[in-house]
């Protein structure tokens, strides 16, 4: 009973809150839909069919969706902060790979490798048991209605609120991949010890801007990394992307001093992208960053100067939480409609397409 209620009142305030959000966009310049909400068209070249994303989407299939996600979410974060930075990661290495499919949730089979395996996924994204918590529940409620891609981008929009970020409407509609490919995994995502002009040339590829870039790296303002993606940092290699003078060396020192400790295994030691406010979602990335006590190579690059445009919006969201919160926003509504490549469906199990289920 006292979950109905839940439910209840959390759909009330969805409702209320995807209207508000359509009387907003009703002004701007996007198409107006006959139900009234914004829609964005995401065409497909491979196959010349149209997905359409819009606001609302689930309101009359199934109204109970956004608030069973978030229900779910804020059990996971307040189980695990870490989870928060987790879930934000999914979508983010979903939608660099063939757009925003859910591809990266499917498990290898006997004749299929998917993206799990791929050298930015293997033993380091987490939270595909919360998602599959999510989409039992929902199946229950609706079944075959709520696409995967839709959970994890709704998943990554609670786990910024939840943990102190802003809130957006997320438009859905997206379709579930029937296949996955790692090598575009290993080519598409970002490494972490990529240099500028690398960083940019990856983002640029799925329409996004240097600002969007800038904006969409502040997701580091939480989550963890092992040793082993930054430890090239550490160890005076030289030539290495984020290794300038602007480095804070006593930062450095630290780090040695956790990931070379006796106790410590470069694959499992993990540090804060954020050593300040680990678990808060904020601007504080951007101070860190001029302080020269980002984590990744790929963080403290943004400042090193090879791109000085980067080095502004750094500074101005490390000023202005509110400017760095409206970029992120707008930066996620764009990444979360990147094309989607290929046919797709709504899957009753996120890790296999339905014509392998049993």
């Amino acid at each position: 009973m006292g979950k109905k209620l839940y439910l209840l009142a959390a759909v009330v305030y969805l409702l209320n809150f995807s209207a508000a959000f359509a009387m907003i966009n009703n002004i701007s310049n996007k198409t107006i839909s006959s139900n009234n909400y914004p829609k964005e068209e995401c065409i497909n070249d491979d196959i010349g069919a149209t997905i359409i994303l819009s606001f609302g989407f689930y309101l009359n299939t199934c109204p109970e969706a956004e608030p069973i996600i978030f229900s779910w979410v804020e059990k996971a974060v307040s189980d695990d902060p870490r989870m928060a930075a987790s879930l934000l990661r999914l979508h983010f290495h979903d939608c660099f790979v063939n757009g925003c499919d859910a591809s990266v949730l499917l498990d290898d089979t006997p004749d299929f490798v998917g993206e799990k395996t791929a050298a930015p996924n293997a033993n380091s994204l987490r939270g595909f048991e919360v998602i599959d918590a999510i989409k039992a529940d929902l199946e229950y409620v609706c079944p075959q209605t709520v696409s995967c891609a839709d959970i994890l981008a709704i998943a990554a929009r609670d786990s910024v609120v939840l943990t102190g970020g802003p809130g957006w409407e997320v438009e859905m509609g997206r379709k579930d991949s029937l296949s996955g490919s790692k090598s575009a995994a290993n080519n598409n995502i970002p490494g972490p010890n990529s240099d500028l002009p690398t960083l940019l040339s990856k983002f640029q590829n799925f329409g996004l801007t240097l600002q969007d870039m800038v904006a969409l790296s502040g997701a580091h303002t939480m989550g963890k990394a092992r040793c082993s993606t930054f430890i090239s940092r550490i160890n005076g290699t030289a030539g290495i992307a984020g290794n300038g003078p602007d480095v804070n060396l006593e930062y450095l020192q630290s780090l040695q001093q956790l990931c070379f400790s006796p106790e410590s295994n470069a694959s499992t030691t993990l540090a804060e992208l954020d050593h300040m406010t680990p678990a808060t979602f904020d601007n504080q990335y951007y101070v860190n960053l001029i302080s020269g006590e980002g984590l990744l190579g790929s963080d403290q690059v943004l400042v090193s100067g090879e791109v000085e445009e980067t080095r502004g919006i750094v500074e101005a969201y490390a000023d202005d939480v509110d400017a760095f919160f409206e970029d992120f926003k707008r930066a996620m509504m764009k990444m979360g409609s990147i094309v989607q490549k290929g046919d797709g469906e709504i899957r009753r199990n996120c890790r296999a397409v339905n014509q392998v289920q049993l």
